[in-house]
C-alpha cells in the first residue's frame, strides 16, 4: 500500500521550516497540550531513575501501573468480567496501542468502519493491516458524530470493526452515554470489533466524556485505548496502552514482543504516578482543562463573528470549521491554509488530512493571546476571500 505522510506532523513541520527562515509564524497545527508535565510527576520519574528503572521490563508492562489502569477502567465498567492487569497491554504511545489492535484484530479483505472526519492515521493503520478503512461520512449539524442507522448503511457481510474517537480530533464533538450504547449494541448484534480511542476523554468541558466502559454491557468485543499524552501533558513520554479481552491482550503482547517490546521503563513510572499520586496531579490536570476552555471561550467568538460555520467543541483542543469556498472550490481547505500561511503567517491543518476537504482545524493548545491573535488573522483572511 501506498503510505502518506501524517498531515499534521507535516503542517508542524512547514510552519517550523518558516521559521527558521525568519518568518513569524503561529502554528496551531499540532495537537499536544502546550503544558508542562506536572511536577509530581517529574519528580516520581527522577526518583524512579534514581532507583534503577533504567532496564527492560515486561513487554505488556511494569505490573504496578497494569493494575493502575485496570483499577482506573473497573471505577468506569460495572460488567460481570471486570478488568484485570492481564487484560493490560503498555505501549510506547496511544498510536502504537491503536496500530497493534489494527494489526491483531483484522486482515485482508475484512472492512472497519471510521466515523469520518476522524484522526489521519486511523485510515493508514487499517491498511497495513491489510485491511479497507471504509469511510462514514458523519452529519456536521450532529458535529460530525454517527449513529447506528450510518453505520449500518455502511456496512457489509466482510464489515469487521468501526473505530470510535470520543472527544473526536479534529471536531471536539463528544459522544453521549445513549450515543455509546446505542453503538456498542449495534456492534454486539452483527459481531463487529470496537476499538474505542479516549485519549481526549479526560479533556472535555460542559460535562465529563463517558467512556466506552462506562455503558457497555460486556467487553467481548471492545479494546479500549488511553493514555497519558494529552490528559497530562506527557505526549514525550510516549505512554499509552489497550484495555481489551484477555485473548486480545495476549495477542497484542505477543506482536509487541517482536517489533518495540516494552515502552520506556522510566515513562511507565512517571504514568504510575500519574494515574496514582492523586489530588496534587489531578489539580494541575482540572486547570489545564479550565485554560482550554477559557481559550475556546475567548477565541470562538471572533472566528463566528467572520461568519465561519464552526462546530461546538465539546472536548479535545480544536476548533473544526467550513473553509471558505467549499462546495465550489476543490480542496478549499487545503487553498485556505495555503493562503493563511503565506499571507497571514498562521498555520493550521486542512481538512484533506481528516478525508473532509472543505474544513480545516485549528488547534488551540498554544498560549491565548496567540489563540487569539491567530483567530483574528483567520478571520481577515476569510473576510477577504469572501469579498
Amino acid at each position: 500500500m501506498a503510505l502518506r505522510e501524517s498531515a499534521t506532523i507535516a503542517v508542524s513541520q512547514r510552519a517550523k521550516a518558516l521559521k527558521a527562515q525568519g518568518r513569524e509564524i503561529i502554528d496551531l497545527g499540532a495537537g499536544e497540550p502546550d503544558f508542562d508535565t506536572p511536577e509530581p510527576i517529574r519528580r516520581a520519574a527522577q526518583a524512579a531513575i534514581d532507583a534503577g528503572a533504567t532496564r527492560y521490563t515486561a513487554t505488556e508492562g511494569i505490573l504496578p501501573l497494569r493494575e493502575a489502569i485496570a483499577a482506573d477502567a473497573n471505577r468506569a465498567y460495572a460488567g460481570p468480567d471486570r478488568v484485570t492487569a492481564a487484560d493490560v497491554v503498555v505501549s510506547t504511545g496511544s498510536k502504537q496501542s491503536l496500530y497493534n489492535a489494527c494489526l491483531v484484530l483484522f486482515g485482508p479483505g475484512d472492512e472497519v468502519l471510521i466515523p469520518t472526519p476522524s484522526w489521519t492515521s486511523y485510515y493508514e493503520m487499517v491498511g497495513l493491516a491489510r485491511a479497507n478503512a471504509i469511510e462514514v461520512p458523519g452529519d456536521p449539524a450532529r458535529g460530525f458524530k454517527v449513529d447506528p442507522d450510518l453505520l449500518a448503511r455502511a456496512a457489509t457481510p466482510r464489515t469487521k470493526g468501526v473505530m470510535l474517537n470520543s472527544p473526536s480530533n479534529p471536531t471536539g464533538s463528544v459522544y453521549s452515554p445513549d450515543e455509546l450504547r446505542a453503538i456498542l449494541d449495534l456492534a454486539a448484534a452483527r459481531g463487529w470489533w470496537v476499538i474505542s480511542d479516549e485519549i481526549y476523554r479526560r479533556i472535555a468541558y460542559d460535562a465529563p466524556a463517558p467512556s466506552a466502559l462506562d455503558v457497555a454491557a460486556h467487553r467481548d468485543n471492545l479494546i479500549v485505548v488511553n493514555g497519558v499524552a494529552k490528559a497530562y501533558a506527557m505526549t514525550g513520554w510516549r505512554i499509552g496502552w489497550t484495555v481489551s479481552p484477555t485473548a486480545v491482550a495476549k495477542a497484542m503482547n505477543a506482536l509487541q514482543s517482536h517489533t518495540t517490546s516494552n515502552a520506556a521503563a522510566v515513562s511507565q513510572h512517571a504514568a504510575l504516578a500519574a494515574l496514582t499520586i492523586g489530588e496534587p496531579v489531578e489539580a494541575a490536570v482540572h486547570a489545564m482543562v479550565a485554560e482550554f476552555k477559557r481559550r475556546r471561550d475567548a477565541a470562538l467568538p471572533i472566528l463566528r463573528e467572520a461568519g465561519l460555520r464552526v462546530l461546538d467543541p465539546a472536548g479535545a483542543f480544536y476548533f473544526y470549521f467550513e473553509a471558505p469556498g467549499a462546495g465550489t472550490v476543490p480542496d478549499a481547505g487545503g487553498a485556505f491554509c495555503a493562503r493563511l500561511l503565506d499571507e497571514a503567517g498562521v498555520a493550521i491543518v486542512p481538512g484533506s488530512a481528516f478525508r473532509t476537504p472543505d474544513w480545516v482545524r485549528v488547534s488551540y493548545a498554544a498560549d491565548q493571546a496567540q489563540v487569539v491573535e491567530a483567530c483574528h488573522r483567520i478571520a481577515r483572511v476569510a473576510r477577504a476571500m469572501r469579498a
